[in-house]
This record gives structure tokens, C-alpha cells and sequence, in this order.
């Protein structure tokens, strides 16, 4: 098997402005020369060539201006760069990769997006497999433990690189390793991507919870249950007698995002359950909490596996469903261990 990034001199894209898409551009920068970068906002593109930062989204994280090759257009930024990482929120990918007219054939992509695309209900790697029959060896995904704001003061993260060969997953870690990231490489690119979707639907389910009262006894209780289903549901899906769930990747992943200040679908959850509507508090966040959208398409899935998920479905019911968030964590509660 080649290796790609035995190539010399590979160039680096990132595609998308976010904070998580901010946070590996800073990850990149310290490990690569110069980078291109997608940001579909021409003022926006401005601001941070003044301001040396992102002023929309983690503003904390500092870069060089002179070393990125800023464009609106997502093409240029394509033909700029040998890999692409992608780092898009599932809901807005579509819109997004409908632009690209330029070749993907010899580009490397890397997803970074903890979401799966809608209507298809596929991952991102299954899309570029799919729709530009990109080959999954050139294919990678980054997954955590991680939260964007702390790497952006650069305290100690880890960060899990998936690819379907170990040695390609292994110069993956090379190129995000750096003195406050550790990265550890992985072959199951189905299963991270999915335990990343997953993960986000689960603390949703924990914010709710949060703000409807029920403190740290019921908080282990229910995220227990949710590793159960996340590792359930994983096995019926894509079997992998190497996986091994109670790693960070997985687990670490699951409680992070379940219990982080930092966490958006945590945050999102918590305002579902203090009564705001699915609409309006995702305007009062101006940031997206994947596991909405996950909710939808992990219901969708299961629908063919039939997987034991009464946490995920109890989700769908309360943001999809419009069910009453007290009654439906009551009902829960005596579907727990």
C-alpha cells in the first residue's frame, strides 16, 4: 500500500471558518509552512487578515496573516492543495461541495466534521466515496477528545487520527502533533465517525437533563446508558472485532462532550430544557449543535438495525417530536441501569 504523505511537499487546505475548522488551521500552521484556507465570507476573510484571528469564531487563537492563502472561492482553495480537510457542520456540507467544479482525483480528504449528511443519512468519508469515488485509503477523519477552545490555549489535548491503513493514520498524527497535542492513530473510520454523531446526541440529552434538575447520580447513570447504546449500535452497524469503545476516541469523546462547559450541544440541550424552542436556541447560539441534526439521522439509521436506543429516541421525540422534555426524560428514567 502507498503511503500518500510520502510525497514531498504536500500542501494543506482547510474548508470551513468555524471554531473547530479555526482550531486545525491552528494545528496545521504549527506543523506546515503555509496553508490555503476556505472562507466563504469576503469580509470575514478581511477581518482576520487584519486582526490575525477569527473574530467571529475563537477569536483566542492566533495566526500568521501573511503564511494563509485566503478565498471565498472553493475551488481556488481546491486547486491550492494536495489535502483537503474538511471541516463543514453536516448540515450546511451539501450546499457547500455542490461548488466544487475542480478535481478531487490525487487529493487527499480528511473530515473533520462530527455530523452526517442529510436525506442521505451517510458519513462524510461515505459521500467522497461515494460521489467522487475517492478510494477510503484516501480518506481520513479527525476525531477527539477535543474541544476547540481549549486547544486554542493550547492546553493538553488528544486527538484521535483514523485512516483506513495504520501507516497513513500514523503521518496523519504527524502532521496535528505538536507540544499540547498528543494524537493517537486508528483504522475504524466508520466507527469515529459515527461515535462523533453520536456523542453530540447524548449531551444534548445530558444538557436537558442538567436544566430539568437531575444532579451528578442520574447525570453517570444516564451517560452510562448512552455508551451502552453508542457501542450497540456501533457493533450492529459496522462490526469490528479490533474496536475497542472504551477508548478516547469513543468513551473519552462521549464524556467531554457530555460535561464541558465548552460543549455547544450540552449548551443547546440546556436551553431545549429550560423551555426555549429547537429555533430559538439555535439563534441565540449563532453556532450549530450537531446533535439535532444527528438525532434525525441516527432514527433514520436505526431503522434498519433496530438497535435498543430509548436515550436517542427520546431525543428525537422532544426535538422532533415536540414531546414535552420533563415527561419524556420521566419516561427515561425507568428505561435506565
Amino acid at each position: 500500500m502507498d503511503n500518500f504523505f510520502d510525497q514531498e511537499n504536500l500542501r494543506y487546505a482547510m474548508i470551513g471558518s468555524g471554531s473547530w475548522a479555526t482550531a486545525l488551521a491552528k494545528l496545521l500552521m504549527n506543523n506546515q509552512e503555509r496553508i490555503a484556507w476556505y472562507v466563504r465570507d469576503d469580509e470575514m476573510i478581511e477581518q482576520m487578515k487584519i486582526s490575525n484571528h477569527n473574530p467571529y469564531y475563537l477569536p483566542s487563537a492566533k495566526f500568521d496573516p501573511n503564511r494563509i492563502f485566503f478565498s471565498s472561492d472553493i475551488n481556488e482553495v481546491i486547486a491550492e492543495a494536495d489535502v483537503l480537510v474538511f471541516c463543514i457542520p453536516s448540515a450546511y456540507f451539501l450546499p457547500e461541495a455542490s461548488k466544487i467544479t475542480v478535481s478531487l482525483d490525487n487529493k487527499f480528504i480528511i473530515s473533520a466534521i462530527k455530523g452526517i449528511i442529510p436525506v442521505d443519512n451517510i458519513t462524510v468519508a461515505e459521500y467522497f466515496n461515494q460521489n467522487y469515488n475517492i478510494p477510503f485509503s484516501r480518506i481520513g477523519v479527525v476525531s477527539g477528545p477535543c474541544h476547540a477552545e481549549e486547544v486554542a490555549m493550547e492546553r493538553l489535548s488528544y486527538l484521535t487520527l483514523s485512516s483506513k491503513h495504520i501507516e497513513v493514520a500514523r503521518s496523519l498524527c504527524d502532521v496535528f502533533a505538536c507540544s499540547y497535542i498528543k494524537t493517537v492513530p486508528g483504522t475504524d473510520i466508520y466507527g469515529v465517525e459515527f461515535a462523533a454523531v453520536l456523542k453530540n446526541i447524548y449531551a444534548v440529552a445530558a444538557g436537558i437533563c442538567h436544566a430539568l434538575s437531575y444532579g451528578d447520580n442520574f447525570m453517570a447513570v444516564l451517560i452510562t446508558n448512552a455508551f451502552h447504546e453508542m457501542r450497540d449500535f456501533l457493533h450492529a452497524s459496522h462490526p469490528d472485532i479490533s474496536r475497542q469503545t472504551s477508548t478516547s476516541a469513543y468513551l473519552g469523546d462521549l464524556l467531554v462532550t457530555c460535561y464541558s462547559q465548552f460543549s455547544r450541544n450540552r449548551t443547546f440541550g440546556s436551553m431545549i430544557g429550560k423551555g426555549y424552542s429547537v429555533q430559538s436556541a439555535q439563534v441565540e447560539m449563532n453556532m450549530v449543535a450537531e446533535g439535532y441534526y444527528g438525532t434525525k439521522c441516527i432514527y433514520e439509521i436505526n431503522k434498519k438495525y433496530g438497535v435498543h436506543m430509548p436515550i436517542a429516541e427520546a431525543m428525537y421525540k422532544i426535538l422532533y417530536e415536540q414531546k414535552y422534555p420533563a415527561y419524556v426524560i420521566k419516561q427515561l428514567t425507568e428505561n435506565l441501569q
